[in-house]
């Protein structure tokens, strides 16, 4: 399994809504591009949440958040939650309006 379709599924459900929403594979999982950035992902069962530099601390300090370390060395304004942190819809949902928080800020690609 090179990511949880379960919380694939999950994530296309909650992201339908948005008109300009991409999947692609990335990281040997799964990203989903809002307007062209990248914004919420699955590596393996973890949840990979865009939040930006400055939602980072905070994101952090949430239960079952940490460094996302994909490339061995901590990659600023991306954390990692593990299953327990959005194992419930509305868990699920404030990740990814932390994400599109942050990809409001960025220009359409």
């Amino acid at each position: 399994m090179a990511y949880d379709e379960g919380l694939a599924q999950r994530l296309r459900e909650c992201l339908d809504r948005f008109p300009c929403v991409d999947e692609k594979k990335m990281f040997g999982g799964l990203a989903f591009m809002v307007n062209g950035n990248m914004s919420v992902g699955i590596v393996k069962t973890q949840l990979m949440v865009r939040v930006g530099p400055d939602g980072y601390e905070q994101a952090l300090a949430q239960p079952h958040a940490r460094e996302m370390d994909f490339t061995g060395r901590p990659m600023t304004g991306f954390v990692y939650v593990d299953e327990p942190g959005f194992e419930s819809d509305q868990d699920l949902e404030v990740w990814i309006g932390r994400a599109l928080e942050f990809n409001k800020t960025l220009p359409v690609k």
